[in-house]
């Protein structure tokens, strides 16, 4: 350890006041830098924009920001192709502004996540500028380089998520090199020490300016297998689009070789290791992997040396959330990942946006907010959530996405997702002076923060009094849960932790639904933003409403 990180570990360990476990039940509001606010006038969000709305994320009762990358880029992926992992790319602003930022959100309370994007680089960074330049210079092993077959093609079958071939050839060194993504997005070469050390030297770089954890992104994809084996297909019927839109072939492969390989256990360990070196780190990973994604999670949180907690996309598919499909997969996290802790999200910046995903009206998207807000772990929203925001119509003359101009019609890309946050109804929402980067959509703006604010019957409104509904009650963000009732009309739990026991029951549908109170003594709670009747025992749900009751009382 450094000397400052040995002597903030040691004084953190030594001082029982504070929380680090702040993370297990904590929620997490996503902020897509680009889309967030715009300061400076050029269409895109900025950190001087996060700055200027962070009272609205504490006055939500967000526990926590995650932001998308902000780093130095060419911006081909927005951010996930990153060029200097030290500095801020000038359209989002300086590193003081980041400084600015973190110290902001601090004093509100909020704590700081950042997506470090470690499995690849752009295709500009310095280390590959290098590493293309012959077979043995200095950085010649950083990425996956690889001899072509003898009739030149690549050196195996794995696919690009982006589609085509996960290798492109470099003239240069007359080899391919591996890019899951885009062709501008080599793949680090994680079998390389030297690789490692300088990904943990990035992480040291943000922890000492004040992070408090990391998002990774594709974090089952840093290790691919050495001897370059090639993927064995996929039978029709075990495909799902959890990882790829249906149109892409990538779902035609079982995904063995190429990612999710044993020995990425040994650089997470080395990552914990050093996020021990200061207090009160966190990490969430995201695990792409549609096979085996439960099984990953469990092997990435187990124990206290890996990561503190991951996620699949078991909600962030294209399966209806009945209440079925929540009680199994709470159920099958319990029973496979035994020893690690859940992060459920409904929406981000890479799936269509959920009441657009599921056809949901407005009263059902409050229902299923609450749900969600209930459920065993840690909650990530989206910005825009809050607001109940819709998937966004796209037109093809304004897509930004190369995934969406990839496999446009069938697949429409993520722009729809990510346009700009309406704070007003003005033309661009609030959000800029000039024309966005992706244009406001022309509902969003009937659904803009200035509206909802004042409407205490909004979806914001909702949210906002969810969430100080859930800090009242402490067994929603860490008790244990019970399933007690799960059908397409209703799911009821019960979470019991932190001294005391809540039942929660919610209809899912559009018609009144009927739950009896579990045996024993209960009162019914009336400080949650639902309706709901009671007769004798039971308890009488209009459509799209939830109840509470705590033992004991």
């Amino acid at each position: 350890m450094n000397s400052m990180a040995d002597r903030a570990a040691g004084a953190i360990r030594a001082d029982p006041g504070v929380d680090r476990d702040w993370w297990r039940g904590a929620v997490i509001y996503q902020i897509y830098p680009r889309s967030f606010q715009d300061t400076d006038g050029d269409g895109i969000g900025d950190l001087s924009g996060i700055i200027q709305r962070l009272d609205h994320v504490a006055r939500l009762g967000a526990d926590a920001i995650w932001i998308s990358p902000f780093f130095r880029s060419p911006m081909l992926d927005f951010g996930y192709d990153v060029s200097d992992y030290r500095d801020v790319d000038p359209m989002f602003g300086s590193i003081r502004d980041f400084d600015a930022l973190v110290e902001r959100a601090h004093a509100l309370n909020l704590k700081v996540l950042i997506d470090l994007v470690l499995s690849h680089t752009s295709a500009s960074h310095p280390w590959f500028a290098e590493s293309r330049i012959s077979r043995d210079n200095g950085r010649a092993d950083w990425y996956v380089w690889a001899d072509p077959k003898p009739d030149g093609s690549p050196p195996n079958n794995w696919l690009s998520i982006f589609g085509g071939s996960a290798w492109e050839w470099d003239g240069a060194r007359m080899q391919y090199y591996m890019h899951n993504f885009l062709a501008a997005q080599p793949d680090l070469n994680f079998h390389c020490p030297a690789v490692q050390d300088a990904l943990l030297d990035v992480a040291r770089f943000w922890l000492d300016k004040g992070v408090d954890g990391f998002r990774l992104d594709t974090v089952n994809f840093y290790v691919h297998d050495k001897a370059l084996r090639d993927n064995p297909p996929l039978a029709a019927d075990a495909r799902n689009e959890n990882t790829a839109p249906a149109v892409n072939p990538y779902n035609f492969q079982d995904h063995l070789y190429d990612k999710t390989r044993p020995e990425n256990l040994d650089f997470l360990r080395r990552l914990r290791a050093v996020m021990e070196e200061y207090p009160a780190i966190t990490s969430v990973g995201e695990v792409g992997e549609s096979q085996r994604g439960m099984e990953t999670q469990r092997d990435y949180t187990a124990g206290d040396d890996l990561l503190h907690m991951a996620y699949d996309f078991d909600f962030l598919g294209t399966v209806f959330p009945s209440g079925s499909r929540i009680r199994e997969v709470l159920e099958r996290f319990d029973r496979i990942v035994t020893d690690g802790w859940a992060s459920w999200a409904f929406s981000n910046h890479d799936v269509v946006r959920y009441p657009t995903r599921f056809d949901l009206s407005v009263p059902a998207r409050k229902l299923y907010a609450g749900l969600l807000m209930c459920m065993k772990g840690t909650i990530c929203l989206y910005q825009g959530e809050e607001l109940g925001l819709t998937e966004a119509y796209i037109r093809y003359e304004d897509l930004q996405d190369p995934y969406g101009k990839r496999f446009w019609p069938k697949f429409k890309g993520r722009d729809g997702c990510r346009t700009p946050m309406p704070w007003t109804t003005g033309v661009n929402g609030g959000f800029s002076d000039v024309r966005p980067w992706l244009p406001v959509a022309v509902e969003h703006r009937d659904m803009a923060v200035s509206l909802q604010d004042r409407d205490p019957g909004s979806t914001l409104n909702f949210y906002r009094a969810f969430l100080a509904f859930r800090r009242r009650h402490p067994s929603l963000a860490k008790g244990a849960l019970d399933v007690r009732r799960a059908d397409d009309a209703v799911l009821a739990m019960i979470r019991d932790g932190a001294g005391e026991r809540l039942f929660c029951a919610f209809n899912l549908t559009d018609a009144a639904q009927r739950v009896s109170l579990p045996d024993g003594r209960w009162t019914i709670l009336t400080d949650a933003p639902f309706v709901h009747a009671t007769e004798g025992n039971d308890i009488i749900l209009p459509p799209w409403q939830a109840a509470f009751a705590a033992a004991g009382q």
